[in-house]
C-alpha cells in the first residue's frame, strides 16, 4: 500500500460525532464500522490481544441512547478505544506481554480506564505490547507493509489506529513508544508532559514513563487526554494536564526551534529531504526557524544531548531491576534475553551511578526550559526513517528520547513520507504547555495539508 498522508484509512471520531446528534449515525454504527475493518485486517496486523465485543456493543448502545436524549457525557461518548495491555481493565486481563503474565487479571480498572468509561467511551479490546512495555516485541505488523515492523512499545495501539480499526487507543511512552509508532503507522501521537495523566493501575513504572494517545486525528487525541484528565487528574506529586476540553483551536508560532540531537545523524535521506521540505514550507508562510547555525543556545543545547539515549537507558535500567528481577524468581525461561541483558547491565549500577543519572536529567530539563526564551516550540522527524524492515525490533528510538528524557509534551503528525510508506514530523513543546503545542501542531497541519 502506498502511503499518501490526504488519503489514510484513519477513522477519526471527531469528525463523525457531529452527525449523532441528528440521527444520521450513531455510536453503535461506528463501532460496528471499527469491527468491519478489524474483521478485515486483524488477521495480517495482528494488533489486539484481547477484544470484548459483547460490552463494547453494549457500551455503544447506551451512547447512542445518550445521543438520542440529548445527553452525551463528553466529547468523546461513543468513542470506541484500545487500550495498550500494560493498563489494568476490569473486564479484561492485563498481560503485558509476557508469559509470565498470560491470563493475568485484576478485575480493576485503572484510573484512565475508569474516566474513560464515565466519559461514555467503548473500550473495545487491549493492544499488543512489547514485554513490559520495553523493547521484546510481540507479534504484531505494519499496518502498511506486514514486512515491516509497527513500532513499539505500543505496537497495537499504532497499528490498531493506522489500519482505521478504531479513531483511539491509550500507549505509553518512556524512551519513543508512542511517537516513533504513531510515525510508522500513519497515526497521530500524543505524549504529554511527565505526569499529566494518572497512571493508576499502569504497569509502566519507569520516572519517565507517561500515558497517552495514538489517535487517527489531532482533535481525538487531545479530547481523550483532557477527559481523562477532568476526571482522574495527573500522577500523584504532579499538576494534571491542563486546558479546554473540547478542540484546541490552530494557533501560528511566530519561531519553532529546530533541533537536530543525535537522531538527526541517524535519519535517512529521504527522511532528512522530507523533513527540510515542511520547514521551508512552514518558513514560507512566515515562522521563523531558529537552528544551531544562528543560535549558540541551540548549538550549546544539542550538543548537551549527545549522550540523551545512553543516560535514558541507565535511568530506566536501574528502575527497572526490581521488577525484573523477581520476575526471573518466577522463571527467567519466561523472559526475553533483551530483558534478561537489561538486568544484567542494571545491576552492575550502584545508587551512585543512578543519583548521577537523575542529576544529568534534571540538568538537561533546566537547560532546555531556557528554549523557551527563543521559541515557542522545537521541531524534529518523528522517526530515523519509515518503518524498519522485519518485526523483530522496533526501530531507532533516537529522535524521541529529547522529550521523554525532558518530561515535556511531543505530538507525532502523520504528514511526511518516506519509501512510500508514512513518516512522521514531531513537535516538542515545553513542560505543562501542552495546550499551546496543540494549537502549534494544529496550525503546522493546515499549513502542510493545505
Amino acid at each position: 500500500m502506498n502511503y499518501d498522508p490526504k488519503d489514510t484509512p484513519l477513522r477519526p471520531f471527531a469528525m463523525a460525532r457531529a452527525s449523532f446528534g441528528d440521527g444520521n449515525d450513531t455510536p453503535r454504527d461506528f463501532l460496528e464500522r471499527c469491527l468491519g475493518a478489524i474483521e478485515a485486517d486483524e488477521p495480517a496486523v495482528e494488533a489486539f490481544v484481547t477484544l470484548n465485543l459483547e460490552e463494547a456493543r453494549a457500551a455503544a448502545d447506551r451512547a447512542s441512547a445518550r445521543y438520542r436524549e440529548g445527553r452525551p457525557s463528553s466529547l468523546i461518548d461513543g468513542m470506541p478505544v484500545g487500550v495498550k495491555d500494560v493498563i489494568e481493565t476490569s473486564d479484561m486481563p492485563t498481560q503485558m506481554g509476557s508469559p509470565l503474565f498470560e491470563g493475568w487479571h485484576s478485575h480493576l480498572d485503572a484510573a484512565c480506564i475508569g474516566a474513560l468509561r464515565d466519559a461514555g467511551a467503548v473500550v473495545l479490546g487491549k493492544t499488543v505490547t512489547c514485554e513490559f512495555a520495553a523493547i521484546h516485541p510481540g507479534p504484531t505488523r505494519n499496518p502498511y507493509d506486514p514486512a515491516r515492523s509497527p513500532g513499539g512499545s505500543s505496537s497495537g495501539s499504532a497499528a490498531a489506529v493506522g489500519a482505521g480499526m478504531v479513531p483511539a487507543c491509550l500507549g505509553t511512552q518512556a524512551l519513543g513508544s508512542i511517537v516513533r509508532p504513531a510515525s510508522y503507522c500513519g497515526a497521530y501521537g500524543f505524549k504529554p508532559t511527565l505526569g499529566a495523566i494518572n497512571r493508576h493501575g499502569v504497569h509502566d513504572h519507569v520516572s519517565q514513563s507517561c500515558i497517552g494517545v495514538l489517535g487517527a486525528s489531532l482533535a481525538d487525541c487531545w479530547t481523550v487526554l483532557a477527559a481523562i484528565a477532568e476526571r482522574v487528574g495527573g500522577d500523584a506529586g504532579f499538576a494534571g494536564l491542563i486546558g479546554t476540553s473540547g478542540p484546541v483551536a490552530a494557533v501560528k508560532p511566530k519561531r519553532l526551534i529546530r533541533l537536530a540531537t543525535a537522531g538527526w545523524a541517524d535519519a535517512d535521506d529521504e527522511a532528512k529531504a522530507e523533513f527540510e521540505g515542511a520547514l521551508s514550507a512552514i518558513e514560507d508562510a512566515g515562522v521563523e526557524v531558529v537552528s544551531r547555525d544562528g543560535s549558540a543556545v541551540v548549538e550549546a543545547f544539542e550538543a548537551a544531548m549527545t549522550e540523551a539515549t545512553a543516560l535514558t537507558r541507565r535511568i530506566n535500567g536501574w528502575e527497572f531491576r526490581w521488577p525484573l528481577s523477581r520476575f526471573r524468581e518466577q522463571g527467567a525461561e519466561h523472559i526475553s534475553a533483551d530483558m534478561l541483558q537489561r538486568l544484567e547491565a542494571a545491576e552492575a549500577m550502584d545508587p551512585v551511578d543512578y543519583v548521577a543519572g537523575l542529576e544529568a536529567r534534571d540538568a538537561l530539563r533546566i537547560r532546555f526550559a531556557n528554549l523557551a526564551e527563543i521559541g515557542d516550540a522545537c521541531v524534529l522527524l518523528g522517526a530515523t526513517g519509515p518503518a524498519p524492515e522485519g518485526i523483530g525490533a522496533t526501530g531507532n528510538p533516537n529522535v524521541n528520547v529529547p522529550a521523554s528524557l525532558l518530561g515535556v509534551p511531543a505530538i507525532g503528525l502523520p504528514l511526511l513520507r518516506a519509501e512510500r510508506l508514512p513518516l512522521g514530523l514531531q513537535l516538542m513543546g515545553f513542560a505543562h504547555e501542552d495546550e499551546a503545542l496543540t494549537g502549534y501542531a494544529s496550525w503546522v497541519e493546515r499549513r502542510l495539508t493545505g
